[in-house]
This record gives C-alpha cells, structure tokens and sequence, in this order.
C-alpha cells in the first residue's frame, strides 16, 4: 500500500509573511518586519519551520530584540533550531556589516581630535562586548587617524596592553600622536586603580619617543572617560 505523498502548495500562493523577499521586492525594504528581514538572512526553512519562525524564534531567544542580537556570540546564535554553522556566519556577518557601517560615516581618516570624536568613532568597535578590549588609535599631526589596532581582550592589564608594543606600533606607522581607548561593559566609564597605572606608563613611554600621548579614553555605550579632559594627562 503506497502512502500518498504530500501535495506542497506553490510558493506564489504562500501569503506575503511568507514570502519576505517578495515583500521587500514589491513594498520596500521598510515594510519588513525584523523577523522577515532575519528570514531573508536564514535564507530557507526546514521541515519543521519557515526561515520566517526560524527567525521568530531567534529573536525571542534574544528577548526579541536587536540590540540583544548583536551582543550573541557565534554558539549563542547556533543554539537556536534551525540556525546552522553557515546560517549563524551569514548572521554574524550582517551584525558586523552594520558596525562597520557606522564606523565608515566618519570616513577612512577621521579627526580625534576630541575624546567626544574617539567615543564616536570607537562606539560601533565596542558597544555590545561583553568583555573588555584595548584598542590603539595612531594619528598624524593633524589628529586624522593612520591607523586602529585592537591591542587585547578579555581584560586590560599593563601585560596584555604591551607598551613596548604600543611604541612599536607607533614608530612604524609614522604616527606622532596616539590615543588608547579601552571599554568598561558594566556601562561604567570610571577609572579603576589599574587603568591609572596604565595610562602613567603609557604617558611615560610616550615622553621617552617623543609622541604626543593624546588621551585615554573609556568608552561605555552613552557615555566615556577622557583622561585628558579630566586632567590626568
């Protein structure tokens, strides 16, 4: 006895929800909802769900919000059914996009000058790790940054924040002006013990080269330290 096999309707007569690039294609891109555009990413569903529940479902394992979603880290993402090692990349890899994004309204060499310059040019790098980083911002006379190098993660001490390696750093890329800037993710800009003593080797190095220490700046999500602007350097 054979069993009948399933009759599939045709993805024309799916509704609109379901069909999301069709949506975008005939209404707009902002017409989507955040599931329907994560659907487009997911890309195809499985036997179980559409790619639109897959992307239901990630975003409620992320309190449906985007913000959350852009903190998840590559297994986080993974844990949701559905989402495999090449969906969570293509995922990981939008999030990134838009970070990138934000950085390049600055342009290729912004002025930072100010910390209030460094805090926005440095926020899309740092707002939603949940662990701290140390990056190193080298510039010409100008202030118009050469180049960003991410220096550590996973905690600032004066050994992962290598001062040698900072002066190195500096010296091959003609830089005469550096700023460091590390981000506290307990949202707190405040200076710890460690972060002074770290900023005094690195201001004490700088005099020894001749570079113009610029500043030390925490970045938090709204808010940062300058060190400059507080009267620490």
């Amino acid at each position: 006895m054979q069993t009948a096999a399933v009759k599939r309707l045709p993805i024309s007569s799916w509704s609109m929800e379901d069909r999301p690039s069709d949506k975008m294609i005939e209404l707009g891109t902002s017409t989507l909802t955040d599931a329907e555009l994560l659907s487009i990413i997911i890309g195809s569903g499985t036997h179980k769900a559409s790619a639109v529940d897959i992307a239901k479902h990630l975003l409620a394992d992320h309190q449906n919000n985007l913000h959350e979603l852009a903190k998840a880290e590559f297994n986080e993402i993974r844990e949701t059914e559905g989402i495999g090692t090449s969906t969570a990349c293509r995922i990981m890899a939008a999030i990134e996009l838009g970070k990138r994004r934000q950085a390049a309204q600055l342009g290729e060499h912004p002025d930072l000058s100010t910390a209030c310059r460094v805090h926005q040019f440095m926020q899309p790098f740092c707002q939603d790790l949940k662990s701290e980083e140390a990056h190193l911002l080298l510039m010409n006379q100008n202030y118009r940054l050469i180049k960003h190098i991410k220096l550590s993660q996973g905690g600032i001490t004066e050994t992962l924040m290598d001062i040698r390696l900072i002066m190195k750093y500096a010296v091959t890329n003609n830089a005469t002006i550096l700023t460091v800037v590390h981000n506290h993710p307990s949202e707190n800009p405040r200076p710890s013990h460690v972060d002074d003593e770290i900023t005094k080797s690195i201001l004490n190095a700088c005099k020894l080269m001749r570079i113009h220490f610029c500043d030390h700046v925490i970045v938090c999500t709204e808010n940062y330290y300058s060190y400059r602007e507080n009267g620490k350097l």
